[in-house]
């Protein structure tokens, strides 16, 4: 729980101070102040000041969305730097949030329990059973009664009901499906256990037996297909300025702003210059980045931040402009047709465009992107390899999601979607009796993992997104997804094995039991040798199922070798 500060008017409408109160109090009308850092305590309007607000949380975009006067916020949201004012317009339960759980809820509550293979034999073989023991005792004793069979078949200490009874009683016990029974927990315990040792936490056997099926992998991108961090990938200058000299520029510009793509600019700048210059140690340089920065920048003056397009500073007396192609063609800078060419170029590749003018000149830019993981495209291909169709489903904008999908290998893209858009998409998918997996890490994709008819959540992901979902992927590897799949299709053909196994033993077992090959060879088989029998056929199905403990994970470079089996 944590308090908020409401200001407090007076009669005429102003603001004349503020107090805390705690969270469950605010009111829709409230103004409430949010300080950098802090999470948007509600949905609502802002009235004051300006800054950028981390919505990742719902809308899948991992570039920060610029806030100002009369833009709209949403609750659980963070705000990244600058004070805001906001005026509350939901709380509770109608809020995004709130809405989203609610989702969530109503997903899992509406998928069908599945119907176990063994419940439906056992269903059937069980009655069977009686019958053929009560048609073995009374053929038995009809035949006996009628004389139909020596009586020296039967011993002296016995009668014909006592023969026939002993017949009976032996299909009884050695027809006891206590192996078919065994035959999906044992292999379901076992298939478990074996996924969480590679990273794989799977929270049910339903869970594990629907993913064998699946027909659509369904992949968020941010935090899902790439790595959620953002990072340069590429600087060009434009004019006669040192690539040097145009990184150390962009770099003291950026040194003031709290903005996501400010540290990218700056880590890169450090690199570019002092990286092999300094101990190997990973901790060896970032302890003395802060010190060395101090020294190798120039001064900022006049500093402003423009929110969502960028900043602007004098350095050396001059003008310098940091942003997007909005903000450098507002100030009157002409961009090149060669630097126009490369920006198109760069947004193609989804990635994100900053461009520098220096004392009124285009000087340069710089490629910002979301890199991807790096097993992303292999493992799309392993997909369709399993003849699995992979889809990828975002809230970012078209370009950039075709982009991205063109470079791991997806063709089915749905992109601009929001929360709950994302799971009717999913149900869209289901529609024709399809299977769909989903595969997500934020709150915004916990409707479309709960839809899902196989929810994959990443490990690192949010609380949410875990509880949504049916399986953990512990080490936030998409390989696991292959792993997950390739496990499932292993152990169901291990209980498959299985049943093979426990009904051919009754198949065969049960006329010996019932006496069919007594008149030939005058063997009986006694219930407590029946008995011996079935528990026989109880520990081969169980020792059947613990052979998966032998199971490998498809490698990397193996799984587009992966059939279906």
């Amino acid at each position: 729980m944590y308090k908020l500060t409401p200001f407090v008017l007076n009669t005429e409408g102003k603001h004349v101070g503020e107090r805390e109160i705690d969270a469950l109090l605010v009111q829709p009308g409230d103004v409430l102040k949010v300080l950098p850092g802090s999470k948007v305590p509600a949905d609502g309007v802002v009235v004051w000041g300006t800054s950028h607000v981390n919505e990742s949380m719902i809308t899948g975009e991992s570039a920060p969305v610029p806030k100002e006067v009369s833009s709209v916020v949403i609750g659980g949201t963070i705000n990244l730097h600058g004070i805001l004012h906001i005026q509350a317009t939901k709380v509770g339960s109608g809020t995004v949030l709130s809405q989203i759980i609610s989702l969530v809820e109503t997903a899992q509550m509406s998928k069908a329990p599945i119907q176990k293979f063994a419940d439906y034999v056992a269903s059937i073989f069980v009655p069977i059973v009686i019958t053929l023991s009560i048609v073995t005792f009374s053929v038995w004793f009809l035949c006996g009664w009628l004389g139909a069979y020596p009586n020296s078949w039967v011993s002296e200490n016995s009668n014909c009901f006592v023969f026939s009874l002993m017949f009976a009683i032996s299909v009884v016990v050695i027809a006891c499906p206590c192996a078919l029974g065994l035959a999906t927990p044992t292999a379901v315990m076992v298939a478990t256990g074996i996924g969480a040792n590679h990273g794989v936490l799977v929270k049910g056997g339903d869970a594990l037996e629907r993913v064998q099926n699946v027909n659509y992998v369904v992949f968020d991108k941010t935090g899902t297909l790439t790595q959620g961090k953002a990072v340069v990938t590429t600087a060009k200058v434009f004019s006669g300025m040192d690539l040097g000299d145009f990184l150390t520029l962009v770099a003291s510009a950026e040194a003031s702003s709290e903005h996501p793509l400010a540290k990218a600019v700056s880590d890169y700048a450090f690199h570019f210059h002092f990286f092999g210059k300094l101990p190997s140690s990973k901790d060896g340089i970032e302890q003395r980045k802060d010190e060395v920065l101090s020294q190798w920048l120039h001064e900022a003056e006049d500093f402003s931040a423009v929110p969502g397009k960028g900043v602007q500073c004098s350095i050396n007396g001059k003008h310098v402009l940091v942003g997007n192609r909005t903000l450098i063609t507002e100030n009157g800078v002409t961009i090149p047709p060669e630097a126009e060419n490369f920006l198109v170029d760069l947004e193609s590749n989804a990635k994100t465009g900053i461009l520098v003018a220096y004392d009124g000149d285009f000087v340069g830019l710089m490629g910002i992107t979301d890199p991807l993981k790096r097993e992303a495209a292999v493992v799309v291909e392993g997909l369709k390899k399993l003849g699995v169709h992979p889809v990828m489903l975002t809230g970012d904008n078209w370009r950039t999601a075709q982009a991205v999908a063109k470079e791991v290998g997806i063709e089915d893209v749905r992109a601009e979607v929001m929360p709950a858009g994302k799971a009717d998409v999913v149900r869209s998918l289901q529609k024709d009796g399809s299977i769909v997996a989903m595969v997500g890490d934020g709150i915004n994709d916990s409707p479309a993992l709960a839809a899902a008819d196989v929810g994959m959540a990443i490990g690192g992901g949010t609380d949410i997104a875990i509880e949504a979902a049916d399986y953990v992927l512990v080490r936030n590897n998409l390989e696991d997804v292959i792993t997950a799949i390739d496990l499932s299709r292993k152990t169901f053909s291990r209980i498959r094995w299985n049943y093979f196994f426990a009904m051919a033993y009754n198949v065969v077992a049960i006329p010996v039991a019932a006496g069919a090959l007594f008149p030939f060879t005058g063997l009986q088989m006694p219930p407590w040798l029946a008995g011996a029998c079935m528990a026989f056929s109880s520990v081969s199905v169980v020792c059947s199922s613990l052979l998966l403990r032998r199971y490998r994970k498809p490698r990397l470079t193996t799984v587009l070798q992966i059939t279906v089996e």
